[in-house]
């Protein structure tokens, strides 16, 4: 197994100490939501560094192509359910977290679908843009501030993480929309 396929089990291998931090107040006492941010940034940061290794020498495999989508959503969604919860304080608004999830679902069926139909589609700016705006967001909703300024810049990332979700889930239909009409769908 090659370097950027380790980091890509390392963020999978990291999602349930993270949400034990996020959710389990005894755990880490008043550390918990440090801990569990150390946690999201480091494995955030595999989710860059595997990909960049994996392109820059040349180690792109289909266990990568396959674990390192998978591992993202994973800790995102873990990260966004989190945060929804009553022991988090419901920093965020369950029907948020579904649109965001329910991205995930369709773009993973749609590459479902074109992968059955020998279709390759390659992840968009938007969606990379969608990333790093959710990946904002969640840091920002960990250390969760209290005051006015944080907070309100903390709700424009999220329209933005938002708004991104959508845009990139549009762009991502439209530029496939073939995927559609093959195999029978």
């Amino acid at each position: 197994m090659n370097l950027p396929n380790k980091l890509t089990v390392l963020r999978v291998i990291m999602v349930p100490f993270f949400v034990a931090f996020m959710l389990i107040p005894s755990l880490g006492g008043v550390a918990n939501k440090y801990i569990a941010l150390a946690l999201f940034c480091i494995a955030s940061f595999t989710d860059f560094l595997d990909g960049y290794l994996a392109r820059k020498n040349n180690l792109v495999t289909n266990f990568g192509k396959f674990m390192d989508p998978l591992a993202d959503k994973l800790l995102v969604c873990s990260a966004l359910i989190c945060l929804c919860s009553n022991t988090m304080g419901g920093r965020l608004d369950a029907w948020i977290v579904l649109v965001i999830i329910a991205r995930e679902f369709i773009i993973s069926g749609f590459r479902l679908v074109a992968s059955d139909n020998g279709i390759v589609i390659a992840a968009s700016y938007w969606g990379k843009f969608k990333t790093v705006s959710h990946m904002a967001m969640i840091i920002l909703l960990i250390l969760d501030f209290q005051h006015p300024i944080y907070q309100f810049i903390t709700g424009v990332v999220v329209g933005i993480g938002l708004a991104l979700t959508v845009v990139s889930l549009v762009d991502y239909v439209w530029k496939n929309k073939q995927v559609l009409t093959q195999g029978g769908m």
